[in-house]
């Protein structure tokens, strides 16, 4: 089943054309990259998707259903979520405070932390798994400011997998980190269950290649090139503008 279909999207601020004409499809499961060098649109194809810019022109489809230029909080509660290149974490609050906190948003329940723990059993359950998916389990009672970085990261993922999505959007996800965080990341993403799609954009080729089933390369906001990795690698018009000879 296609999760995301983009079909003919256009974004333009005045004469400035960041999306030209594309076309885009999503497959259940998948894990979708999209790559290009800065100015290519990724950032503003990311946010028409999740509802932060409303296209000029151009159709979004979810699993069939248009959500075209509806706002965040509907394109969320439809299936789709998503982490930002700056965090938004509550950070005077603990790990489980946060994640807990995003499974509210999504399944209901009390916002008082006064509640007794009792009431709040299925909720901190549901908190615990979501931590355990991004290897977090171990830091549920520590204040988000004490966590490293990378941690945060993961932290973020967990609260978007808290929404329960179809499809998760992750922008630069190991966009400031350090090899080893890196390669921690790499690992998290990759172990994620497949009953949801991601789409990502990404920097670092190795990253790129280590995760993708398929790549989009965008150049001057339109699609270059679709295609799986050793088609995405080969392809001269993607090595020309983006690779460059040593990929």
């Amino acid at each position: 089943m296609t999760v995301l279909r983009l079909e003919q999207l256009f974004k333009n601020f005045g004469s400035l054309l960041v999306t030209n004409g594309v076309n885009l499809m999503v497959e259940a499961g998948e894990r979708h990259v999209i790559i290009g060098p800065n100015g290519a649109g990724k950032t503003s194809l990311m946010n028409q998707i999740g509802g932060q810019l409303k296209p000029s022109g151009g159709h979004i489809y979810l699993k069939g259903r248009e959500i075209t230029g509806l706002p965040p909080n509907e394109v969320c509660r439809r299936g789709v979520a998503r982490t930002f290149q700056k965090n938004n974490l509550l950070r005077e609050l603990t790990v489980l405070e946060n994640v807990r906190l995003a499974v509210q948003a999504k399944r209901g329940g009390s916002f008082n932390f006064y509640s007794p723990a009792a009431k709040l059993g299925w909720l901190i359950d549901a908190a615990r798994h979501f931590l355990a998916l991004v290897h977090l389990a171990d830091t549920a009672h520590r204040l988000v400011r004490s966590l490293s970085y990378g941690e945060q990261r993961q932290l973020e993922i967990a609260m978007a997998l808290a929404s329960e999505p179809e499809l998760l959007l992750l922008d630069e996800p190991t966009s400031g980190m350090a090899p080893a965080e890196t390669a921690r990341m790499v690992e998290l993403i990759a172990g994620l269950p497949r009953q949801f799609a991601i789409l990502l954009i990404e920097h670092d080729m190795q990253v790129v290649f280590s995760l993708a089933d398929r790549i989009t390369v965008l150049y001057l906001g339109s699609v270059l090139a679709t295609g799986q990795p050793d088609e995405i690698r080969a392809d001269q018009r993607v090595r020309e503008v983006y690779l460059g000879s040593h990929h």
